[in-house]
């Protein structure tokens, strides 16, 4: 099976630039109700994933109230959480393997850019209607 059976484009995924603010960022994920959102550099690349603990870690290390986060740099905050990607060609193994500690798993091409996520939501549906496919249903 092919990662990109799992692919939600880049179009469709809440993503952020490097280059953002910290302010702009509180707000996008606000707006979008995310906890963690990837974060693409000025070519598409995928960088790293910034988390709503990264941010405000970063204001409380920092003395930071929220009326001085538009002067901060979204690069100058340090990310917690190493959410590997997977290239779109790799072995589904590989997919599997992330998904098990990702809640997400960014998905990059050929050039390291990225081209969207999977969701591990999307695996598990995909296993749980597939391993018990022609089973009657039944309670644990």
């Amino acid at each position: 099976m092919n990662i990109a059976f799992f692919l939600l484009p880049k179009q469709q995924v809440m993503h952020i630039p490097q280059s953002a603010t910290l302010r702009q960022t509180l707000e996008r994920m606000e707006h979008h109700r995310y906890t963690a959102v990837p974060i693409l550099d000025q070519d598409g690349k995928y960088v790293g994933t910034v988390t709503e603990g990264d941010l405000l870690w970063h204001m409380k290390n920092n003395d930071l109230s929220f009326d001085q986060t538009h002067k901060i740099k979204l690069s100058d905050v340090p990310l917690r959480m190493s959410n590997h990607p997977v290239h779109v060609n790799a072995n589904i193994r590989d997919l599997i393997s992330l998904v098990k500690v990702q809640n997400f798993v960014p998905v990059i091409d050929d050039l390291e850019r990225f081209i969207g996520i999977v969701r591990r939501s999307d695996v598990i549906d995909y296993c749980e209607k597939n391993m018990w496919a022609g089973e009657p249903s039944r309670l644990l």
